[in-house]
């Protein structure tokens, strides 16, 4: 049962799961950061309020987040092949998590940045600073810790989808118990695998809290 073969198999399916997880959390993170940016910014609290631009990007958000993570999946096939070639494997799972990831990580985005002191921003405001300045160096400053929280929720999140894109062949760790554990009932194969991804979100909780403690003034 459990041969060289096998051995290799689960080897190669934390590559493809830590591989899918990370490039999608990368790319999540380039389009929803400044989603999330912009809809905190333009929020009715926020530094430069505009409803228009708020009300249509927080309904694009809810709409895409009330997809459910298989059926968005299959939805966008014809769009996963046309960027990769292909609608299987573990690159072309990283392109459905992506846009999955994206208003998840923006909604996180935003309520990061609403945590913000608005004595900080009023101060930073006072000497002039710009949207821009106000954005880079107060907003995303002062909301570091709760970000990296953030981040490490997204990481478990995504980690969680790449499993469920097991089911038709996304590859990784969720391929492995899929076709192993359910279809080839291989009960072994299938706790290890789900032992492994549990493994997989204690590290990044582990490092993701390590990070936000050592970033976080009051722990310094």
């Amino acid at each position: 049962m459990w041969s060289h073969e096998v051995i290799m198999m689960i080897v190669e399916g934390i590559r493809d799961t830590l591989y899918m997880v990370l490039v999608s959390t990368i790319c999540g993170y380039i389009l929803g950061l400044p989603w999330g940016v912009v809809l905190a910014v333009t929020d009715k609290d926020g530094i430069r309020p505009n409803q228009g631009v708020y009300s249509v990007l927080s309904f694009i958000t809810n709409i895409m987040r009330s997809i459910p993570f298989l059926i968005l999946l299959i939805l966008i096939i014809p769009f996963t092949r046309m960027i990769v070639g292909r609608s299987y494997g573990s690159t072309a799972t990283i392109v459905p998590l992506t846009i999955s990831a994206a208003p998840f990580i923006a909604r996180m985005v935003e309520s990061s940045l609403k945590e913000v002191d608005h004595g900080v921003i009023e101060a930073a405001q006072s000497m002039g600073a710009s949207i821009m300045q106000i954005i880079l160096k107060v907003l995303l400053v002062e909301a570091r810790v709760s970000l990296i929280s953030g981040a490490t929720i997204t990481l478990g999140t995504i980690l969680g989808y790449s499993a469920m894109a097991g089911t038709v062949g996304g590859g990784g760790l969720g391929d492995i118990a899929i076709r192993y554990g359910y279809y080839r009932y291989q009960a072994d194969i299938m706790v290890v695998t789900v032992i492994l991804l549990v493994v997989l979100v204690q590290i990044f909780q582990f490092i993701g809290t390590l990070i936000g403690t050592k970033l976080d003034k009051r722990h310094a």
